[in-house]
């Protein structure tokens, strides 16, 4: 196990029927707020007007950034930046999912840098203050709810970028489970492929002697496969949404379940360059691309991986060793994914290969990607060829 200091500052409130302390919660921070939304499912769902209605009892003024993409885009980020100066805007509250959260993440960085915001996505620039930001989780997947990363796209360069910072932990997150019963079957899909795909990048790594977080990620993972199914069957089964809410804040709030773990992260890398170019959902590239990056480097370190069947899918060894116990925990990984509904090839998308050397030269620009295996563009071809 490395050596490692943890500390997450996000306030959770989470249950049936929280959302009613968002009034309250964010007079703590700010009174001149930038409320920042999706496509318009909060209006249908009525979870707006219950929010806007807190927010005036709190006494105070709303401004508004609707139409956050799914895959969130510079252009966007900057008309938040550009009403916030304008308006005096002292908090952020984000009302969504991932997407949402991160735009507003990046909103809250860029308000008060010179710069344009795109130099903390390149190397260019470090964030040395944010606006503080709280959210209303509406979609169980990226757990920026509780963590100080952001993704965003710039949809122009047809790139898709990480940063972050701890000034960018939320202040506070309400997870109230009711609010996602309304989710789209798919979103609950990519979401909970999401999830697993948080808990792989940390569980599947070279770092000896570390059996408590390994049964962390191996408990996630379970949890999530136990509920998704429930979960689709039935949307407005409160114990499964629940579960699937928590397990994707407990996923990824700032690498509590790997602590002393080196992570790996190459497959969201490679799954960045796709949804950059095609704009898939990243859920969606994640259940294509990850069983194909589990077949390209299991040999690695193959203990773990025949671990991983035996544990998370309860494959019997019965005589099998290593190597088939490992390669029948990845065939179960796929699947699952297929039994859900997530894809399993990029071509369901429209996707040939024409942009290959783009996108395995953009994954490795910086450096090699990924610990478990470092991999190179050529590699980076290899599973993209893999996932057609």
């Amino acid at each position: 196990m490395n050596s490692f200091q943890f500390h997450n500052p996000t306030r959770i409130v989470f249950g049936e029927g929280e959302t009613r302390q968002v009034g309250e919660l964010t007079a703590t921070y700010g009174r001149n707020v930038l409320l920042v939304y999706g496509g318009g499912s909060i209006k249908a769902t009525g979870l707006y007007d219950q929010t806007i209605q807190l927010l005036k009892e709190a006494g105070i003024t709303v401004h508004e950034l609707p139409g956050i993409e799914p895959n969130p885009r510079l252009a966007t980020v900057q008309k938040g930046i550009d009403i916030c100066r304008k308006e005096g805007v002292d908090f952020i509250l984000a009302v969504g999912g991932g997407s949402v959260i991160d735009a507003s993440k990046a909103i809250a960085a860029g308000v008060p840098h010179e710069g344009d915001v795109w130099d903390f996505f390149v190397g260019k620039a470090r964030i040395e203050k944010a606006l503080p930001l709280g959210t209303i989780l509406t979609l169980a997947a990226t757990g920026s709810e509780m963590n100080g990363g952001m993704v965003i796209s710039h949809w122009e360069e047809k790139l898709k970028r990480g940063s972050g910072s701890p000034l960018l932990y939320p202040k506070f997150s309400i997870l109230d489970p009711t609010v996602t019963y309304s989710v789209p079957r798919n979103h609950t899909v990519y979401g909970s492929v999401d999830i697993m795909s948080h808990v792989f990048e940390q569980y599947f790594s070279l770092t000896e002697n570390t059996p408590l977080q390994e049964r962390f990620c191996e408990s996630i993972l379970q949890t999530v496969i136990e509920n998704v199914e429930p979960a689709l069957v039935n949307p407005s089964d409160a114990a499964a949404r629940a579960n699937l809410m928590w397990c994707g804040t407990m996923a990824l709030n700032g690498g509590q379940i790997s602590l002393g773990m080196q992570n790996d992260w190459a497959t969201h890398g490679i799954e960045h360059e796709v949804s950059a170019i095609y704009d898939i959902p990243h859920g969606a590239g994640l259940a294509v691309i990850f069983p194909n990056w589990m077949k390209y480097v299991y040999k690695e370190r193959v203990d773990r991986f025949a671990q991983y069947a035996e544990r998370v899918w309860g494959i019997v060894r019965d005589g099998r060793s290593d190597d088939e116990l490992a390669l029948a925990g990845i065939e179960a990984t796929r699947a699952f994914f297929t039994r859900i509904g997530a894809e399993s090839r990029l071509s369901e998308f429209g996707i040939g290969a024409d942009q290959l050397d783009r996108m395995a030269e953009e994954a490795v620009r910086y450096h090699g990607l990924g610990a478990f295996k470092q991999l190179e563009k050529q590699d980076v071809r290899n599973i993209l060829e893999m996932s057609l």
